[in-house]
């Protein structure tokens, strides 16, 4: 049967070998169960039903991933968009989570239209190299200041903003150690470095008192509360156009370039490939659309597939295997449940440093490069809206190219997200 759906032997692959990439993968990314519930939580979302929507998410994209595309790539409510929809959309901007969630389908849906298109590729190709890897560098500065916050390792301060916290306090300390928990398991390449991380600290936090221990196994709680909960009449009539146009961006890099990177790196993107890229992609798209539907943030292809592809994944079998494990994970809520956020900061942390190395592939001698990448990096985390950075970016790179006579590097996709931006923050700004 495997052989049949996935063509084991025409990838050079086993069954074993497929399975063990499966595992392999899930274990990297299965960090996501405990964070994203923990993320968005704060935006008064039942944390229950999060954690079986995330699961049902990560299943059910990666299900598609694997039965459509047969590629070996693990798909998940992404990070950076998920501290986006919670700390920026509801907390800061003040909408509620139902029409954030309106603002995830409507993306999703418009996401489906541009893979079909063709659009989604005249995007990528538009789109300077260096605001790409700024994008994804200031996404990593934005969750870092969010777990460095969290985690009470930084504070208030009236006189500077921002300052350092009691350091002598259980949390905080709880959250360093995690850190370097997580930063040494993964420099020795242990497998699940960062889910091994979070666990350590819980179990420390019940030790000391910081959080309750409330079981490890039971039946999955219900879906109910966030099930078909996203209100998007609300959010195309609540000023949302912004935070539509941001999801879709930064769905456009993020998951089309994790596509594309892991599928080179198992050899899939070869001459006569395009067919399986433009399914993957579909796939990528139709589980944003489906994660908005259950309760979550939006789905996105995770880069931690690179493990499973490292470990001999080739196929949709291992795509397979990273779902059947999210859907046995909904058995284990009281755990995640039991995770307090000094356990989550320190994996929001560290994921934050792996994407920051992003800014080693700007063009820092081209200062029409570089000072438009900087400003969409810092933007993110000191206004805490990866809106504002994709804004500051977009806008200094045209303005800049335009006025130093290189505006014939200006692609037209680059044009347009600018004037968008320039149109939202000259009549729709909050």
């Amino acid at each position: 049967m495997f052989e049949k759906l996935f063509k084991l032997s025409e990838h050079g692959t086993s069954v074993r070998t497929e399975v063990i990439a499966g595992l392999t993968t899930f274990l990297t990314m299965s960090y996501i169960i405990f964070v994203n519930p923990d993320i968005l939580s704060t935006t008064g979302m039942d944390r229950d039903a999060v954690f079986v929507a995330t699961c049902l998410a990560a299943a059910l994209g990666s299900m598609v991933m694997a039965l459509v595309a047969n590629w070996p790539i693990g798909m998940a409510p992404g990070m950076g968009l998920n501290a986006f929809f919670a700390f920026t959309v509801v907390a800061a901007l003040g909408f509620t989570w139902q029409q954030a969630l309106g603002a995830v389908f409507i993306s999703g849906t418009i996401f489906v239209i541009l893979t079909v298109t063709g659009v989604r590729s005249w995007l990528i190709e538009g789109i300077p190299h260096s605001l790409r890897s700024a994008i994804a560098a200031g996404i990593g500065l934005f969750l870092g200041i969010i777990a460095l916050k969290s985690s009470g390792i930084v504070v208030d301060n009236p006189a500077t903003l921002v300052g350092l916290g009691d350091l002598k306090q259980t949390g905080p300390l709880l959250a360093i150690l995690g850190f370097f928990v997580i930063a040494v398991l993964d420099a020795l390449r242990v497998r699940g470095a960062i889910l091994i991380g979070i666990l350590v600290v819980t179990v420390l936090s019940w030790i000391f008192g910081v959080s309750e221990f409330r079981g490890i196994v039971s039946a999955p709680p219900s879906i109910l509360p966030t099930f078909l909960q996203l209100d998007i009449v609300g959010a195309l009539h609540g000023g949302l156009l912004h935070v539509i146009l941001v999801f879709v961006l930064v769905e456009v890099f993020d998951a089309t370039g994790t596509l594309i990177g892991v599928a080179k790196r198992a050899g899939l993107i070869q001459e006569g490939q395009k067919s399986r890229l433009g399914r993957a992609l579909l796939a990528d798209s139709t589980a944003i659309v489906a994660g908005s539907l259950m309760g979550t943030s939006s789905t996105t292809a995770y880069v931690e597939s690179a493990s499973g592809v490292q470990a001999g994944g080739r196929t949709g079998l291992t795509a397979f295997v990273v779902a059947i494990l999210f859907l046995a994970a909904l058995f284990i809520s009281p755990l995640a449940a039991s995770v307090p956020s000094y356990a989550t900061a320190p994996a929001l942390l560290y994921v934050a440093g792996l994407m920051i190395r992003e800014l080693t592939e700007v063009d820092w001698e081209e200062l029409t490069e570089a000072v438009p990448a900087a400003l969409t990096a810092l933007a993110m985390p000191f206004t805490y809206s990866i809106a504002n950075g994709l804004a500051f970016g977009f806008v200094s790179y045209v303005v800049l190219k335009l006025f130093t006579g290189q505006w014939r590097q200006i692609h037209p996709a680059t044009a347009i997200v600018a004037i968008l931006f320039v149109i939202r923050f000259a009549f729709f700004a909050e």
